[in-house]
């Protein structure tokens, strides 16, 4: 099936490729068993909402559908499809009254993360969310190292502002791991990034 953003061009899923050389190495080790960032980060919200620690879910995105098949009378197969409006972030939901909205995002690179990855109404969404001071944030996976990071809105908004006025492109490693905060891969949660944001933000 094929999905298209609003001004036309085709979508094609960024983990599709990571997920299928995941699979392939079959001396993953526990920590990496083929699941993707968004697999992830799902069995993790899964896990908050089933202990009443915090509900947090995928934004759904409307799609428009424009071509339809139907091989048999009984079913039928979605063959093109639109999204109907661009996305803003992942993920949204509330943990003791906080306001939680973050974007998660994957890359193949060792040494950086680049800015490219986040789209222009994605980093206004963020600034939007902290001025109503939402807790706002993004995820980060370095696929080849499987190193996790936790970074702040506001430090991503500096990146991206640095871009703008013509600095570099990317964020470097050193300066994720000394914004960032690390997350470790564990069971239950698998993702424990509220653990991470009990450390940074106040939830009196």
């Amino acid at each position: 099936m094929n999905f298209h953003y609003p001004n036309g061009k085709r979508y094609i899923p960024k983990t599709a490729a990571l997920k299928t050389n995941s699979i392939k190495n079959k001396n993953d080790s526990y920590s990496n068993r083929g699941m993707t960032l968004e697999e992830d980060l799902n069995l993790t919200n899964e896990y908050y909402r089933e202990n009443n620690i915090a509900i947090i879910h995928k934004k759904p995105t409307p799609v428009q559908i424009v071509h339809v098949e139907y091989p048999k009378r009984s079913a039928a197969v979605i063959k093109e499809a639109y999204f109907k409006q661009a996305s803003t972030t992942d993920y949204n939901g509330v943990y003791k009254g906080k306001y939680i909205d973050f974007e998660a995002k994957e890359t193949k690179l060792s040494q950086s993360f680049p800015l490219k990855n986040f789209h222009e109404h994605q980093i206004k969404h963020i600034s939007s969310v902290l001025k109503q001071n939402g807790i706002s944030f993004v995820i980060l996976r370095f696929t080849i190292t499987e190193d996790i990071y936790l970074l702040e809105g506001d430090k991503l908004l500096t990146f991206w502002n640095r871009m703008l006025d013509g600095g570099r492109k990317s964020i470097t490693i050193d300066e994720i791991k000394q914004y960032g905060h690390s997350i470790s891969v564990g069971y239950h949660p698998r993702l424990d990034y509220i653990k991470v944001i009990e450390k940074i933000y106040s939830f009196n």
